[in-house]
């Protein structure tokens, strides 16, 4: 099952199953497949009693009377979660019943993938050859999935987003895929379904982390006046210290990083810097005017003000005033 596409079923529309086996660490993801299992499950029987419990507080007997039959054939929902800890004894409890499993009971196991025991790592396997319905919730780490994630949150909010959208999107909210889905919902709710560059940057316009990068956009492009004149503003309305110290930090890697990349196809090159690549290609724009010793004297600084705005400086608004100007000196004086 995909993680993200399959997830926007609905209860009614889903497959109600007896077994199912939530796999991967993707807390977003995890969170839906263990709704759309619970829903499903309620779609067949709206009064069935949900149980969620992780494995290290459960022992076999408690397990056996969780999913005995019901005197009066209520429908039962048992979540074991952290799957992951699992004993032997726990374990063989779990496959023996189901060799025989109760009727009306559905048991949805959530698994990472991992486990230091035996029984913890073969446990999906085991699982799976019980017939068990899988959704994988891996970690999204790469771009392409990052991007792919955005652009199917849209579309399940019932929109429509572009490329320059998605990567805008990314751009100002990150790669936590709980943020991500929120501002793809509400930018659906506010755009009327149409999400483009202009849309993202309108809703994001004095956003905290949006402001800190543009600041940092600034300071790497050598423009001084607009670098104080955004930082200023951030500092106005109360953006944290350390969130334009990182941003600063990330913009000056990013150039170095891609400059000793070279001028490469950024599609090509996305897999061997493990950025979008509509990251690579616009810090391509920004390399121009950049030399190695110039990315070296701005890595001193951000490393430099990264320590200050953690404390070691007595006034942190100067530090990071200080920080972009020499960031912008550093591609000035090249």
């Amino acid at each position: 099952m995909s993680p993200w596409q399959d997830l926007g079923v609905t209860a009614s529309s889903a497959t109600s199953a007896p077994l199912h086996l939530v796999l991967g660490d993707e807390e977003l993801l995890v969170d839906r497949a263990v709704h759309a299992a619970v829903g499903a499950a309620r779609a067949v029987d709206e009064t069935a009693e949900l149980t969620r419990t992780k494995v290290s507080d459960l022992t076999p007997p408690e397990l056996a009377e969780l999913v005995s039959p019901s005197l009066f054939s209520e429908g039962r929902v048992i979540v074991l979660e952290q799957a992951q800890d699992i004993g032997q004894e726990l374990a063989d409890a779990v496959l023996t019943y189901l060799k025989d499993p109760a009727d009306g009971v559905t048991l949805v196991v959530v698994h990472s993938g991992g486990g230091r025991s035996k029984a913890a790592k073969s446990l999906p396997t085991a699982l799976k050859k019980a017939g068990a319905e899988v959704t994988e919730c891996a970690k999204v780490t790469k771009p392409a999935e990052r991007e792919a994630f955005v652009r199917a949150e849209v579309k399940r909010a019932g929109g429509r987003i572009d490329a320059a959208g998605v990567s805008a999107l990314v751009d100002a909210v990150g790669s936590d895929l709980r943020e991500l889905s929120s501002a793809a919902t509400q930018l659906v709710a506010d755009s009327g379904g149409k999400v483009d560059e202009e849309a993202v940057r309108r809703y994001h316009r004095g956003k905290a982390d949006v402001t800190g990068f543009l600041v940092a956009e600034k300071a790497v492009g050598g423009d001084r006046a607009a670098a104080l004149e955004t930082l200023r503003w951030a500092q106005q309305i109360g953006v944290p210290h350390v969130l334009i110290a990182d941003a600063l930090a990330d913009a000056v890697r990013t150039v170095a990083r891609v400059s000793a990349a070279g001028r490469g196809n950024p599609n090509q090159l996305a897999g061997e810097l493990g950025m979008p690549p509509w990251k690579i290609r616009k810090a391509q724009g920004q390399t121009r005017g950049w030399n190695a010793a110039g990315l070296a004297e701005a890595m001193r600084t951000v490393a430099r003000v990264n320590a200050e705005v953690k404390g070691a400086a007595a006034d942190p608004d100067y530090a990071l005033e200080r920080a972009v100007l020499d960031v912008v000196g550093a591609k000035q004086n090249r």
